[in-house]
């Protein structure tokens, strides 16, 4: 498929702006099914490129940007998904804000990179689902954690016959979140049994010891199904634990560190998961206390044990096969 167009489209909450890139044509439209219609019908007595050949660009903004995603994926019309670090790092230095703007410098930069951007495929409706329900859980743990935290100190400094109020009432909103927390894992679970490809998936993670069930969900979630990333290493990168050098010439020399650009949801789950790796698993024991003893850095070693625990999740899932942990079998 060769690109000839592009169309920017710059989403709100209530209304979208879009900008052909050609002829430079722009109109705003409701960001409603009945906008998307009429947005389609006035691309198509507009734009002279075939549709074919058409990619509309828009900027990632979580359920704002859904419903039109959703459009275009059911009526099979080519679009991408951009993050909008990526579109404003490109364009340099830019003052203000403006939709009509933005919706223009989307358009722009889809242009310039037409041969390199791919259209996106939207997730399986499964996949859609533990998404939505994985980011409420968190929301909800962190409710929680905040009440626990607050209970906590609160007991240490007041009496709790003096206002028991204050005590009970914080004490049935944890016991609440913690019966949602456990339906929506049940949830999530069911979803997971009911789909034999995430099932086989997620058992073949939780083969390699180290790897918890709240990080085996959000892996799958995260590569829709390890369709998305090709590589651990790409994923690496996504979930910020890949090494980039750190030089320039002579003058600057700088030693080899990962990037602040990640997913720190990611970043945190296989930190926990290299660090109790690191406790249970025998050979990564092994490696880490090798390592230590030799002077090396001991959060770069994590790093790197973190890095295997990837490396072993592509593996197990590529060839269909649980990890077998040889350690078990050295005399």
């Amino acid at each position: 498929m060769k690109i000839k167009q592009t169309i920017g489209i710059d989403i709100s909450k209530l209304t979208f702006d879009a900008r052909i890139h050609s002829n430079q044509a722009y109109k705003a439209f409701e960001n409603t099914k009945k906008g998307f219609n009429q947005f389609i019908r006035w691309v198509r007595k507009n734009n002279q490129i075939k549709e074919e050949n058409t990619l509309f660009a828009l900027e990632h903004t979580g359920i704002y940007s859904e419903q039109i995603a959703v459009f275009f994926s059911e009526h099979q019309i080519n679009f991408s998904l951009i993050s909008g670090l990526e579109i404003k790092r490109s364009l340099g230095i830019v003052r203000g804000k403006d939709d009509k703007v933005d919706a223009t410098k989307i358009a722009l930069y889809a242009y310039r990179l037409r041969d390199e951007i791919k259209p996106y495929i939207l997730p399986s409706k499964s996949i859609n689902q533990i998404k939505k329900l994985l980011t409420l859980r968190e929301r909800l743990v962190k409710h929680r954690s905040g009440f626990k935290a607050c209970l906590k100190e609160q007991k240490e400094v007041y009496v709790k016959k003096d206002s028991p109020i204050l005590f009970t009432t914080q004490q049935r909103m944890i016991k609440y979140l913690d019966k949602q927390i456990d339906n929506l894992e049940s949830e999530i679970n069911k979803i997971i049994i009911r789909n034999e490809q995430l099932k086989e998936q997620f058992i073949l993670i939780k083969s390699i010891k180290g790897i918890g069930t709240q990080t085996a969900l959000n892996i799958i979630a995260s590569t829709n199904g390890f369709t998305k990333f090709k590589t651990s290493r790409q994923f690496a990168s996504y979930c910020g634990i890949a090494p980039f050098p750190n030089s320039s010439g002579t003058s600057l020399i700088g030693r080899t560190k990962v990037s602040h650009l990640a997913n720190k949801k990611l970043k945190s789950l296989l930190d926990l998961c290299a660090k109790s790796a690191i406790i249970h698993n025998t050979e990564m024991k092994i490696f880490y206390n090798k390592r230590v003893e030799q002077g090396k850095n001991k959060r770069s070693t994590i790093n790197i044990v973190r890095n295997k625990l990837l490396s072993r999740i592509f593996a197990v899932v590529n060839r269909k096969t649980p990890y077998v942990d040889i350690m078990k079998f050295a005399t």
